[in-house]
């Protein structure tokens, strides 16, 4: 894709790598993590070459899922700090899905709702590792029952997580030209003023 030089540049090369690294770990994670979780799912382990297979990567997968996150929660924690103007968009948040975003509170690099979604990834993800080690216990002796309670906490953590990627998604999707922006890392004037405007003066300027 051609970048035409009035785009602003929303994420650096190194930025949508981490973010689609942790993507591509993420499904591999689901499908692996369904297919143990009900018989009905467990066909899946022939995309990783077997149940033995499933159950080896599984970990390791989460593993760098897990690494990547982290770098990337560190490189946005800042951005994703809620403000008074934050709680203000969410309370309007209703305008946003009726279409009508024109009047919605100003917004900086992140608006509310994708705010309450960084962190509430954050905390499903620690979830996620804390449990998963405990239940990975090649290397440890821990009673059965903690063992369980990891299982319990980590399938609910799993389905926590699911639901949250698919409303990133979805969400995702239905910003046009919000893609573009992890694809090709530019977005346009337009669109950063009208989802963005406090990001959109800050990049440029311009106070209109």
């Amino acid at each position: 894709m051609r970048r035409n030089p009035n785009d602003l540049q929303r994420y650096t090369a190194s930025e949508r790598l981490n973010h689609w690294v942790v993507g591509i770990c993420f499904i591999l994670l689901a499908l692996s993590g369904l297919a143990f979780f009900h018989p009905a799912f467990y066909p899946l382990v022939q995309l990783f070459g077997g149940g033995t297979w499933t159950r080896i990567l599984h970990p390791y997968v989460g593993v760098v899922m897990f690494l990547f996150f982290l770098v990337m929660a560190i490189r946005f924690a800042g951005l994703n700090i809620i403000e008074k103007r934050d709680v203000e968009w969410l309370k309007s948040v209703n305008k946003m899905v009726d279409g009508d975003d024109h009047d919605m509170p100003e917004q900086g690099k992140y608006n509310g709702g994708q705010k309450l979604l960084f962190w509430g990834l954050v905390l499903g993800m620690l979830v996620m590792i804390v449990s998963g080690v405990l239940m990975w216990r090649a290397w440890l002796d821990l009673p059965v029952t903690v063992v369980r309670i990891a299982s319990v906490l980590h399938a609910v953590a799993a389905v926590w997580m699911i639901g949250l990627i698919i409303l990133h998604v979805y969400a995702a999707i239905w910003t046009r030209g919000t893609i573009r922006a992890m694809m090709y890392g530019t977005v346009t004037r337009a669109w950063a003023k009208q989802h963005h405007r406090g990001w959109y003066r800050k990049m440029t300027g311009d106070n209109s």
